[in-house]
């Protein structure tokens, strides 16, 4: 009887110490950065990140990386697409209305309005004589010019003062730009959002475009990732 007494106590005290365990947490994925193939080759990096690429809604994140070689996060916000979603950057067609994917440098800023303090951009001032030429006959093709070239039509190029809400304040997203191909896309921003998706740009609330104009800094070499969560224009994929 005494055994099996203490066989039964055993048994309790076995089970309770087996009750008593806590389950192991599951392990948390590294920052998004630290998940991407490329990232710009800098200490500062903004993710616009859409769920596919149909979606026009999505996130815009700006990181920095220490000393320490890790990615922390430093702000984040609600961000708008193209009205047609995204696509591959390399594959995209003018006029579309898509967003184009892939990683890319940010030339320098500009707006309608003062910059914000603490802008360390170069800030280029939107006067009634700036404008953006898309008009893929003309040398000024995918670039900012002061009164429209001969050859630049207005039908095909920005008036950049005529979007005062989207254009308040920008960043240049460097595609399609050291070396234009015509008719793959010009005059992606990443500026103030307007009353709904896109042409093509990325847009995020005003606030949040002057937080990322005052924390941008050239020095830092910021690049832009544009992507998806998965798929082949999946974010890690950049």
């Amino acid at each position: 009887m005494r055994h099996r007494l203490a066989l039964g106590s055993a048994l309790l005290l076995l089970a309770a110490g087996t009750v008593a365990v806590a389950p192991r947490p599951a392990p948390t994925a590294p920052p998004l950065p630290h998940r991407m193939v490329d990232t710009g080759g800098g200490s500062q990096l903004i993710t616009a990140e859409a769920a596919e690429v149909g979606s026009t809604t999505g996130r815009v994140t700006w990181w920095e990386r220490g000393s320490h070689g890790r990615w922390r996060e430093v702000g984040s916000t609600p961000a708008r697409f193209g009205a047609n979603g995204l696509t591959e950057g390399a594959a995209r067609v003018q006029g579309t209305s898509t967003t184009p994917t892939g990683l890319y440098a940010l030339p320098y800023a500009f707006g309608i309005a003062a910059p914000p303090a603490g802008t360390r951009y170069a800030y280029r001032p939107v006067t009634d004589r700036s404008w953006w030429c898309q008009d893929n006959e003309s040398r000024a093709y995918n670039r900012w010019v002061e009164d429209l070239p001969a050859d630049c039509r207005a039908t095909e190029s920005e008036r950049l003062v005529d979007y005062g809400a989207q254009y308040a304040r920008a960043l240049v997203i460097g595609f399609n730009y050291d070396r234009p191909v015509r008719g793959r896309g010009a005059g992606i921003f990443l500026h103030v959002n307007g009353a709904g998706a896109t042409a093509g740009c990325v847009s995020v609330p005003a606030a949040a475009m002057a937080r990322i104009l005052a924390w941008a800094d050239p020095g830092r070499r910021p690049h832009i990732a544009i992507g998806t969560e998965s798929g082949p224009t999946a974010l890690t994929r950049y």
